[in-house]
């Protein structure tokens, strides 16, 4: 097992660490000290599809976590019927290919022909440019990833709320609390391990985040949807820079841990 790891982990990271430092120069890579790196700050494209991939993270995760959470407490219900097939029903989604959920959102979301505007002229109102306008491309990225990734996070919150002792419960209802001070006192903090997981782990997957854009809009329109994830595609797979799309994943690699560190003292244990 670390034999397979050397080779296909450790091995890659560590020519990828020194492929960021050098250049292309007639088929040969030749050491280029910080060049890349220099490059890297001065890019004005980077710093766009970074921001499009904060935009989508800094509402998509949030807003996923959020009905993941109020999906839990509804599948861990007493009072819910059928809660294995609702369970199983919601978690469905995470199974189906990146490409091919894409697919069928493009082919939903098409302004001509797709059946989400088919469905608003039905109810009198006006067709939306979903993938073809900057702002309702972000939007119909995010929909499409809280689609796909809220029903696998409310399994992993609805398998944490079943570890919380009923007896918490019984004791906030001894003390007069209502529902609602029952899920802020015993419930949250009962997630807090789940929500530090999910938080991380979702953040880390929208910060690499391509396939989705990818399929959806290609990046557009005019680079909105232009994701650091697409823009290192892009330079090592188009344009065979490896160099520089190497320096571009190594300074994602410092803002992932930065991030992850942030959010691991902000959810620590008091």
């Amino acid at each position: 097992m670390v034999l397979l790891y050397g080779v296909f982990k450790i091995c890659p990271y560590l020519y990828s660490a020194w492929l960021s430092f050098t250049t292309n120069q007639s088929g040969k890579q030749l050491f280029a000290g910080f060049d890349n790196y220099t490059r890297l700050f001065k890019d004005q494209l980077f710093w766009k599809a970074l921001g499009n991939t904060a935009i989508i993270l800094v509402i998509q995760v949030p807003l996923m976590l959020f009905l993941a959470i109020l999906l839990a407490v509804a599948f861990n219900s007493a009072f819910l019927k059928l809660r294995s097939v609702f369970r199983m029903g919601y978690f469905l989604p995470i199974v189906m290919g990146l490409v091919a959920y894409g697919i069928l959102f493009k082919n939903m979301l098409d302004a001509n022909s797709g059946v989400v505007n088919y469905l608003l002229e039905l109810i009198h109102l006006k067709p939306v440019p979903w993938l073809t306008d900057s702002t309702w491309a972000k939007i119909s990225i995010i929909m499409a990833m809280t689609w796909h990734y809220t029903g696998q996070n409310a399994i992993i919150y609805l398998a944490q709320l079943q570890s919380i002792p009923t007896e918490l419960y019984e004791a906030a209802s001894v003390d007069g609390a209502n529902g609602w001070w029952k899920f802020r006192s015993v419930t949250l903090p009962g997630l807090r391990p789940a929500i530090l997981l999910t938080t991380v782990l979702s953040t880390i997957g929208t910060l690499q985040l391509f396939d989705e854009p990818y399929v959806l809009t290609n990046g557009g329109p005019d680079n909105a949807t232009l994701t650091v994830g697409m823009y290192l595609y892009m330079q090592g797979f188009k344009y065979f820079d490896f160099g520089y799309a190497s320096a571009i994943g190594y300074v994602m690699l410092i803002i992932i841990v930065g991030l992850s560190v942030i959010q691991f003292w902000i959810q620590r244990e008091k």
